[in-house]
This record gives structure tokens, C-alpha cells and sequence, in this order.
């Protein structure tokens, strides 16, 4: 896969993806690429508004419709309108934020990043065809998953380890998804990319100082938006992907490059973990899978 870029995206006519957070950055790129590539794309955002916005730019291939993922209600809702689905790209997400909760009362980095496509995918999952596909990212290093206290309600809150522990919890997600799909004897594929150091509006809404500090590193550091889009869309469309596989730049530290296959830590591997987070994602959602 060495320089696979978006112009090594097979045809995709007649293939329907459904694409969260897809009004900007990472989401805005992907849904360009596969709409170019002849896929019919739905975008789930919770800003209608500025999802039209760029719809109207890419094209007639490409549907607008409401979600927010901080809302168990709104997630519902928007499964409950969709048909069948080829694809599932789960990569909206917000990044060290200040505390506040979802809707639900869930801390909003692991409400938004985990329980929101937790319950989306799980709703939609007898509808998928193909692949689902979870955005990670190389911070599941920074953080660990407290079952315990998963939603910040005895610790001290700390952004940045929240923000990890939702992105090793997206890769928990993955694996023990892809693990239960297999004992289901389906045909469907759970796969998690991370885009490495990429420039968008992420690192501008922590609400803090360090908004322009990233600013510059996005400036200074960071590859665009359009190389950091690659590993999901290699994840989303490539031939020869596999279930339980991992995706992010082959630059060093994986900060920078094109898609290649990638590891993740001991923590995001681990299956007793995995099953308990499922549990508990489950309780907490009130959705059940139906594999």
C-alpha cells in the first residue's frame, strides 16, 4: 500500500456510506473522495447548516442529514430514517474539551467519541453490508479506560487523559466488535484508523490557550487534512483489508505519511477489558447488538 492515495480508490457506484462529522476536516475530505469515487454519501452532522454548505460544493452524490452524537435521542432518530449502508465511518469527535456532559449525562469526549458510535453503529449494524470503520488516534496512548468512573464523576477531570481514554476505548470498540461479528459468522468488518498529526478544526476547539498553539503546529508541523484523511478511506475502501486491523501514517511516529497498517497498545488489546467496556457501553446506551 506503499503511496496509496485518495486516486487509488476503487470505483464505488452503487455504494451507499454513512459518514459522521463529515462537515469538516477529516469527514469533509472523506465524503469528497468517495462521492468523487461514485459512492453515495450520507453526511451525519449536527450542524446541518454548514453540512449543506459543503454538500452544495461536493456535489449531487452526497445527503445531509441531522445527528448529534451527544444525544441518544438524536442517535435513534437518525438510525431509525437510514436503509441499508455499505459503509459506517464513525469519525466525528471533539478533543480536550472542558468538562460538561452529553445529554445523557455522559462525560462528553467518551459520550461523543465511544457511546455515541457505540449506539449508532449498534443500531445500524444489521443494515451494513461491507465495513465499519472507527477513528482512534495515536493519544489512546495518553489515557486508560476507567470502568469504574468512565464518565469523570469521582476523579479529578483531566482533558487530555479524558480525551485518550475515549480513543483507546474506540479501539476496545473496534476489536471486540470485529471479535463478535466473527463468532457471528458475518461477512462485515470492523476496522480503526488514526490520521496522525493532520490539520483541522479539532485542535481549535479546546476552549484554551492551547488553540493557537495547535494553530501553529497545524501551521508549522502538521500534514493537511487530505493526507490525514487516507487511512480511513484506505480502511473504508481498499481490497484486502482485513477485520481487526489498524490504519495511520507510515511516517515516523506515525505523525505524517500515507495509510499503512498499524499496532496500538497493550491496553486497546485487551479482551477482558474489551468485553467489560462492551458491557458497560451497553448498559449505559441501552443498546444491544444484535451479533
Amino acid at each position: 500500500m506503499t503511496g496509496w492515495n485518495a486516486a487509488d480508490i476503487p470505483e464505488q457506484y452503487g455504494r451507499t456510506f454513512v459518514v459522521t462529522g463529515a462537515n469538516s476536516g477529516l469527514g469533509e475530505v472523506a465524503t469528497a473522495a468517495l462521492a468523487a469515487a461514485g459512492g453515495t454519501v450520507v453526511m451525519a452532522c449536527r450542524d446541518e447548516k454548514k453540512a449543506t454548505e459543503v454538500a452544495q460544493r461536493i456535489g449531487d452524490r452526497v445527503l445531509v442529514r441531522h445527528l448529534d452524537l451527544a444525544d441518544l435521542g438524536s442517535v435513534r432518530e437518525f438510525a431509525a430514517s437510514m436503509g441499508p449502508i455499505d459503509v459506517l465511518i464513525n469519525n466525528a469527535g471533539v478533543m480536550a474539551v472542558p468538562f460538561r456532559q452529553t445529554a445523557d449525562g455522559f462525560e462528553m469526549q467518551i459520550g461523543t467519541n465511544h457511546l455515541g458510535h457505540f449506539a449508532l453503529t449498534g443500531l445500524l449494524i444489521d443494515r451494513i453490508s461491507d465495513r465499519v470503520v472507527t477513528l482512534s488516534s495515536d493519544a489512546h496512548n495518553w489515557g486508560s479506560v476507567d470502568l469504574d468512573d468512565l464518565n469523570w464523576e469521582r476523579r479529578s477531570y483531566n482533558r487530555w487523559r479524558a480525551y485518550g481514554a475515549s480513543k483507546v476505548a474506540n479501539l476496545l470498540f473496534t476489536y471486540e466488535l470485529q471479535r463478535k461479528l466473527t463468532a457471528a459468522g458475518s461477512s462485515v468488518i470492523s476496522v480503526a484508523a488514526h490520521p496522525g498529526y493532520a490539520a483541522t478544526g479539532l485542535q481549535s476547539n479546546t476552549e484554551s490557550i492551547l488553540d493557537r498553539v495547535m494553530w501553529l503546529g497545524n501551521k508549522l508541523i502538521a500534514q493537511s487534512a487530505e493526507m490525514g484523511a487516507l487511512p480511513e478511506l484506505y480502511a473504508a475502501t481498499a481490497v484486502g483489508v482485513t477485520g481487526g486491523s489498524y490504519y495511520g501514517p507510515d511516517g515516523i511516529r506515525q505523525m505524517r505519511g500515507y495509510p499503512k497498517r498499524v499496532g496500538s497498545n497493550a491496553e486497546s488489546r485487551d479482551q477482558e477489558l474489551a468485553a467489560a467496556l462492551w458491557a458497560r457501553s451497553e448498559e449505559l446506551t441501552g443498546v444491544r447488538y444484535p451479533v
